[in-house]
């Protein structure tokens, strides 16, 4: 090669690392925005209600304490463990996954490609919105998109650099949330149907690597005598959920029908677009790398395959599959940069790649205008803000995810309300004359709210009790978020028996968490 041909390739090259390192700044920035864009001004909801409560007095027996460790002694000592504060960290490690997916995807897959899957996880609705909820998800999936990947270019290219950064994200990742761990059994896999025996002789005879696997065997071991430890106490904890639960919402108790519920949430959450893109592009990435589409199927496959086995069991969450979230971006980065690599006659040849991103991201788009309407979140905050003047002395409050109108209701007694009427019935013939029973709950919006169907306890709402109030506003997406408040006024003691034919006890609903 010529030295002028050299110099210019050389100048090339810079230049396309310059257009890459400002388009990713780009998305950084975009990434920032839609993450911290009305951060605090959302009600806790749901499960945020146990982060604050395990931020305030961190345990190091806690099986996730990571985010809750980090929220005590970094973040509180800056601002006040509220709406906002609760959320700086995982909306800062949401942020943080766009380049964390670059500089990864850049290696495995090439810099187009990894911007391409940069992108679509900082325009993804189901990211910003765990990003925006004060759990630990969107560490999960940070530290999902770097220490399985490091690890696996850490042995590819026998760099103990990238061995070290997967040792410590991946210790990290557990301590994030345990379910972290299944990525290693998807290495594990890769390893099994892909290297060979003469391969494994090979590597076996080198002593770093003897050292490393060793390390890496004594870690697994340690993982899983915690990890089964920690997954008798999680389906005790998620079976004490389904006797006393926090939201009024039944899955599919159908099996079959519920683990396709899980993956249908999954995917809705992924958009079905972004999906598809990631299953062809790691077929086309299997037809040019075979092992780096088999490291992204294994990656996807154990884990998802994990937790539906489990939920033959016990109620899951589909959150439970975030950590393979990474692995699909980065497939459907790889179907964005082999269209952009075709030449078909367009001019200008960026059209088609740009036409098809588009397309792609446009079905999320109104579930991301929406987030930032209500947070995807009932308001309980104006809930209570408006029925604390009304309470009176001797007045019984019942409500979904009762835990947190406690919160905002500032030490008022409030009961965990279930579908089953029972409670709620015995609750209304036992209030004093002149006094009420207020009921907390969401209005019937969902397929699988089954507990507020004609019949069960909305038919006993809409007979016994007044709707004083609604919280909400519209969204743009199919999820609506309204809260209403029902008065019901004491009832007259029921015949004999009664109490029994209207239901079992109200603490046998189930629950998807």
């Amino acid at each position: 090669m010529r030295p002028g041909e050299a110099s210019g390739l050389q100048t090339a090259g810079r230049e396309r690392e310059l257009v890459a390192g400002a388009i990713l700044a780009a998305l950084m920035a975009l990434a920032l925005a839609l993450r911290f864009w009305r951060l605090g001004e959302w009600t806790l909801e749901g499960d945020e209600i146990y982060t604050f409560r395990d931020s305030l007095r961190p345990l190091i027996g806690n099986p996730r304490p990571l985010l809750f460790l980090l929220n005590y002694y970094v973040v509180r000592p800056l601002t006040p463990l509220d709406e906002f504060g609760l959320r700086l960290l995982p909306a800062l490690s949401g942020a943080l996954t766009v380049p964390a997916l670059y500089f990864i995807g850049r290696r495995l897959v090439g810099a187009r490609a990894a911007l391409f899957g940069a992108l679509l996880v900082a325009l993804n609705p189901m990211h910003v919105y765990q990003s925006q909820y004060a759990r630990y998800w969107s560490l999960v999936i940070l530290l999902s998109a770097i220490y399985p990947y490091a690890l696996y270019l850490g042995v590819r290219e026998r760099s103990g650099r990238w061995l070290a950064l997967g040792l410590v994200t991946g210790v990290l990742a557990v301590l994030a949330h345990p379910i972290s761990v299944l990525l290693i059994g998807g290495l594990g896999l890769l390893v099994v149907l892909h290297l060979r025996r003469d391969v494994i002789t090979q590597l076996w005879s080198q002593r770093a690597v003897r050292w490393i696997a060793i390390l890496i065997v004594i870690l697994a071991v340690i993982a899983a005598l915690r990890s089964i430890d920690m997954l008798q106490s999680w389906i005790s904890a998620h079976d004490l959920k389904t006797r006393v639960p926090d939201h009024l919402r039944d899955a599919p108790r159908e099996a079959g029908l519920r683990q396709l519920a899980i993956l249908g949430n999954y995917t809705d959450g992924l958009t079905l677009p972004v999906t598809l893109s990631a299953v062809v592009g790691i077929f086309l990435l299997w037809r040019r790398d075979r092992p780096l589409a088999l490291l992204l199927v294994c990656l996807f496959i154990v884990p998802v395959a994990t937790i539906l086995l489990l939920s033959f069991r016990t109620p899951v969450s589909v959150t439970y599959l975030l950590p393979t979230a990474p692995a699909i971006f980065i497939g459907a980065g790889v179907f964005l940069d082999r269209l952009a690599a075709v030449d078909l006659g367009l001019r200008p040849r960026w059209l088609l790649p740009a036409t098809i991103t588009a397309l792609i991201v446009s079905p999320g788009l109104p579930s991301l205008f929406s987030q930032y309407r209500d947070g995807r979140r009932y308001d309980f905050r104006r809930a209570a803000g408006w029925l604390e003047p009304r309470l009176a002395d001797g007045d019984v409050v019942f409500s979904a995810q009762s835990r947190v109108l406690t919160h905002y209701l500032q030490g008022k007694e409030v009961q965990p309300l279930a579908p089953d009427t029972a409670a709620i019935a015995q609750a209304a013939r036992a209030v004093d004359p002149g006094r009420a029973l207020w009921i907390v709950t969401p209005a019937p919006s969902h397929t699988f709210r089954s507990s507020l169907q004609r019949g069960g306890l909305i038919g006993w709402l809409y007979g016994n009790c007044q709707l004083r109030n609604s919280f909400g506003v519209g969204r743009m997406d199919f999820r609506q978020q309204y809260l209403h408040i029902y008065r019901c006024p004491p009832t007259e003691p029921a015949p004999a028996g009664a109490a029994d034919k209207a239901g079992s006890s109200p603490f046998r609903a189930r629950t998807s968490r």
